[in-house]
């Protein structure tokens, strides 16, 4: 079943247009057209449904600074010095992250209102066009983004788009999720872990990438098998970026699984799975005054990202554009992600 809705102002005058799609079992998602964002993900838990998604007010999103939810673009991630080379030709980026850019520039596309190009009982599709020059980057982009609610209780979404030259391209959405508390946001730490890697890149305390792809074995970073965050939390590599932020490689048969998250009490779990090469693990460690669905503000930690994409500031690394990142002219770009709760 699908309902909208006009609620609020956005920053062109106009209301939200927001979406919810509920499905026969009672799960029901929530985006709305500003930034083609994600608001709510409510999940039927022993009778009762249980939001599993962080969120805030609809006029707060317009002011958090964490990407709640949000439709990240043109690249996921961080690009060192805002610039890169590509054919031969340089290009300088807008900074948002002191010298870095971080997921797409000053007024990337979580910034922006998205137009909706279609809907259904159980999708709703969004649409933007990226002009040549858009936070420096080369190129026009027409990006669409579609978000499906199954009757198996999952959230596919699927990232299509076309440039008309080459360019960086790494799509990605940034929900946070909290299995046992979303609305005031308990400590994920306690949630358990699973990932389907056996690599993962290191990086300074900007988050940029310092070396190369290392092995997990032996390290703080091994989530090969289920075990609680908390069990190597803050070790190594990690106190430089206050906990988890870090990409993994995936393996093989990652669109099978890359990922499975369960809650504390082992009541409810998310298993992801995807197209893209890279999984970026963020513990929520800079959350802390962001604001909730209450009137409220969330705490670090208050929740975990798991954001499908291709590996951090691969434009200025060529030996990775073969796993993805860059988008060559007229090329179909392509890519899904499966949030599928159990």
């Amino acid at each position: 079943m699908l309902i909208q809705t006009a609620q609020g102002n956005a920053p062109d005058g106009l209301p939200f247009q927001v979406f919810t799609l509920t499905n026969s079992h009672g799960m029901s998602i929530q985006m709305m057209d500003w930034g083609a964002t994600w608001i709510s993900c409510k999940v039927p838990v022993k009778n009762q449904l249980r939001e599993v998604l962080l969120g805030c007010q609809l006029e707060d999103y317009l002011v958090q600074q964490a990407y709640l939810g949000v439709t990240v673009g043109r690249y996921a991630n961080r690009i060192a010095q805002g610039q890169f080379e590509l054919n031969g030709k340089s290009f300088q980026l807008s900074r948002n992250q002191g010298k870095h850019q971080l997921h797409g520039g000053l007024h990337s596309f979580d910034r922006q209102r998205w137009q909706l190009v279609k809907c259904g009982q159980n999708f709703v599709s969004f649409m933007l066009y990226s002009t040549d020059g858009d936070q420096g980057f080369p190129g026009n982009v027409e990006v669409a983004v579609t978000y499906t609610l199954t009757e198996s209780n999952c959230v596919e979404i699927t990232f299509d788009a076309k440039a008309d030259q080459d360019t960086p391209l790494n799509l990605t959405n940034h929900a946070y999720f909290n299995l046992n508390d979303a609305d005031y946001g308990c400590d994920i730490c306690n949630h358990h872990l699973q990932l389907n890697a056996a690599q993962y890149l290191p990086v300074d305390q900007a988050g940029i990438p310092n070396a190369p792809l290392k092995s997990v074995q032996q390290t703080s970073f091994d989530f090969r098998q289920m075990k609680q965050i908390a069990q190597d939390f803050l070790q190594d590599e990690q106190l430089l970026v206050k906990g988890y932020d870090h990409a993994f490689l995936l393996g093989d048969n990652k669109e099978e699984m890359c990922a499975i998250l369960t809650a504390q009490d082992g009541s409810l779990s998310l298993r992801v799975s995807t197209s893209q090469p890279a999984l970026q693990v963020y513990t929520g460690n800079f959350l802390a005054g962001t604001p909730n669905r209450f009137a409220g503000v969330y705490t670090d930690y208050a929740g975990i990202a798991l954001e499908t994409q291709a590996l951090p500031d691969t434009p200025n690394h060529p030996e990775w554009w073969q796993l993805g990142g860059i988008s060559r002219a007229n090329e179909k770009y392509h890519h899904w992600t499966q949030f599928q709760f159990l």
